[in-house]
């Protein structure tokens, strides 16, 4: 998170300054040298020399990232990693300097501290937002400097065209970099409250979950006292054709009780007929069609 530069962080970060401005920038050839032996053997100390060399390159890189609003000795820290990383992976037979290789590597592990640091909530997900990220407010100043004579200021769309991508994509950078992270305990108005106590319950109310609930159980009572005015046979058809997920064919209801499939059928309407006139009062106090007072599995076992 952002954080305000202390006095003291400012005299070690003033200390450091002055440490790495007294070490010896290597030449062309003393680098090649150091960096072939360290591929070589393993060198540490050829290893130290590289870096120490070439730490100041380190700060004027971590300074362009200091509108970010992070310390400046973290930034610093993450870009000495990098440089370290280019160390490691660094051929000096390729004709190029050290840091010319370094700077992609300290920009890096400096961008991906900015990233994981700047929110809780992952930012940058892919390479594109990855790359608008540090893009959008760069060019924004860019382009609000350039306007400032016609006292104006870019626009959404004017920054959209200017780094080729859509204006919902620039719209919603904005707002993630604008929405900082907040503590639900954070203290909220002039009693000090926390903020979790603002924020809104999406679920029914209280009352209304208890209401409802009383509502189930009372008419899965009156489902379950009617059917134990069914005779033994019709509770079975019923349970067994209503009440089931994979409810029983009347074939098959007829196989288990011995009789024909018509047979079957014609118990089961007067078994619904039976327990249609048993809820009817039912229906009535819930206003309910009558269709509707039939049980459901869910009902009965409630009962």
């Amino acid at each position: 998170m952002a954080k305000v530069i202390s006095s003291k962080s400012a005299t070690v970060l003033d200390q450091y300054l002055a440490e790495i401005n007294r070490c010896e920038l290597l030449t062309a050839d003393g680098e090649r040298e150091l960096a072939r032996r360290y591929r070589a053997t393993g060198d540490s100390r050829a290893a130290h020399d590289l870096v120490t060399a070439n730490l100041r390159f380190v700060v004027k890189v971590a300074y362009e990232y200091r509108s970010y609003g992070f310390r400046m000795a973290d930034l610093i820290q993450e870009g000495n990693i990098g440089l370290m990383k280019a160390v490691q992976k660094f051929d000096p037979d390729k004709g190029i300097r050290l840091i010319s290789y370094g700077v992609w590597w300290i920009r890096a592990y400096i961008q991906n501290h900015i990233l994981r640091s700047w929110s809780l909530v992952k930012l940058g997900t892919t390479q594109a937002q990855r790359k608008l990220f540090f893009s959008l407010a760069r060019t924004r100043r860019e382009m609000d400097r350039a306007s400032s004579a016609t006292g104006t200021t870019a626009s959404s769309d004017d920054i959209a065209a200017r780094l080729c991508v859509k204006v919902e994509e620039v719209l919603e950078m904005q707002q993630r970099m604008e929405g900082r992270d907040l503590s639900l305990d954070a203290p909220l108005g002039e009693d000090g409250a926390p903020f979790v106590d603002f924020v809104p319950d999406g679920a029914s109310p209280q009352d209304d979950e208890l209401g409802s609930a009383q509502e189930r159980r009372l008419v899965a009572g009156k489902i379950g006292l009617a059917l134990a005015r069914l005779d033994a046979r019709e509770r079975f058809i019923v349970e067994s054709r209503l009440m089931k997920d994979e409810p029983l064919t009347l074939k098959e209801l007829g196989e288990h009780f011995g009789f024909s499939r018509e047979r079957a059928r014609q118990l089961e309407i007067r078994a619904r007929e039976k327990l249609r006139v048993e809820l009817a009062a039912l229906a009535a106090e819930f206003d309910l069609p009558a269709s509707d007072t039939l049980p459901v599995a869910d009902d009965v076992a409630a009962a």
